[in-house]
Order: C-alpha cells, then structure tokens, then sequence
C-alpha cells in the first residue's frame, strides 16, 4: 500500500474509543436500532436543532476526557515527519476533532482545513469528505488510505475507490479491509517493516 494521503477516523482509531452509543441514544431518545445522525436528520428541523446542541455537548464532554489510542501519536508523528498528507474524517464535529486531537499531542500534525466534521461534509459512509481531501491535495484515489475501525469507515474509503485500513483486533469487515492491523503499533511496525 503505498499512499501519499492518509485519512483517520478519530474515535477509535486515534483515540480511545469512548462513546457509548446506547447511552447517547437513549439520553437523546433515539431508537437503540438506529444510526443518531440519520435519525437527527429526519428530524423536523426545530427538534433537530435542539437534539444535535445536546449531542454537540456530550461530544464536547467527551473530548475532554479523550485519551490516545496505542500507538497512535507515534504512527501520526511518524507518517507528519515523512511529508504525507494528513486528514481526519469524522462523524463527530470538527470542534471535537480539533479538540481531541490537541489533548492527544497531534493537532499540529493537521491543517485546519484538512480536519472533516459531520457538518463539513456528509458523514461516513458517504465518500464526500474523502473527495475533498484527495482534490485539495491533488492526489489520486489509489495514493490515499482510508483507516478506521468501523464498516462506516471502511464503506467510505471502498466509495471513494481508496485503499482501507482497519484498525481493530478482528478483522470483522474483510471484504472492505484491504489491510487489517490490531491497533496503530502494529500498523506503524508495518510501515516501519516495508
């Protein structure tokens, strides 16, 4: 795999993962079978309004409890140093992002702009934020890589036609994994090992 572009998930992946889904849907009354953000947006407006202020919140709540993920910061500092292009799509706002990413000592390695919330772009397993990046970085979609530990992740990167990484002790999605790695250790040791 040879990429020139890197796009990371953010919880989960570069941090601990730490949203606890069932609780989220049920302090916001969502149904425990459904995705929040498509429900929030079949939401008439006003009660779609109040609901994501609230999700908005516990999110900002969260980040400021986030930890790293193993491996994490040295697999940014690692792929920063050696001039890829770093991006972060995620399904939570970009405020969160930036804020989780500044508590685990990586902010600097990203562009502002390079940084994709949920209200940037449509959320994942939509390819949209993907194809921002990959124009402003003037890159081919064979040059960039998809990581995550999710199917929305991985649905994303195979919708843009990139190449994805899962990060996650079983390799639970194989037919959209193109390289499956236990955590980002294991993935900066292969890229180390190459």
């Amino acid at each position: 795999m040879q990429a020139r572009g890197w796009i990371f998930d953010l919880d989960g992946t570069l941090t601990v993962a730490q949203h606890d889904f069932p609780a989220i849907r049920r302090e916001l009354g969502i149904p425990a079978d459904e995705d929040i953000l498509v429900h929030l947006g079949r939401l008439p407006i006003a009660e779609r309004e109040q609901l994501n202020a609230r999700l908005d919140a516990i999110e900002l709540r969260l980040a400021a409890e986030v930890a790293p993920a193993p491996g994490a910061a040295e697999l940014v500092r690692e792929l920063h140093g050696n001039g890829m292009r770093l991006g972060i799509l995620t399904r939570n706002l970009r405020q969160v992002a930036m804020a989780s990413l500044e508590r685990i000592g990586i902010l600097d390695c990203f562009a502002p702009e390079h940084i994709i919330g949920r209200n940037d772009a449509p959320p994942k397993p939509a390819p949209d934020g993907i194809h921002h990046l990959l124009a402003d970085w003037q890159l081919q979609r064979s040059e960039a890589v998809m990581v995550g530990d999710f199917h929305f992740d991985l649905q994303a990167g195979r919708a843009a036609g990139c190449n994805t990484c899962l990060v996650f002790p079983d390799n639970a999605w194989p037919e959209l994994t193109d390289l499956h790695v236990p955590d980002c250790h294991a993935l900066l040791a292969h890229l180390q090992a190459r």
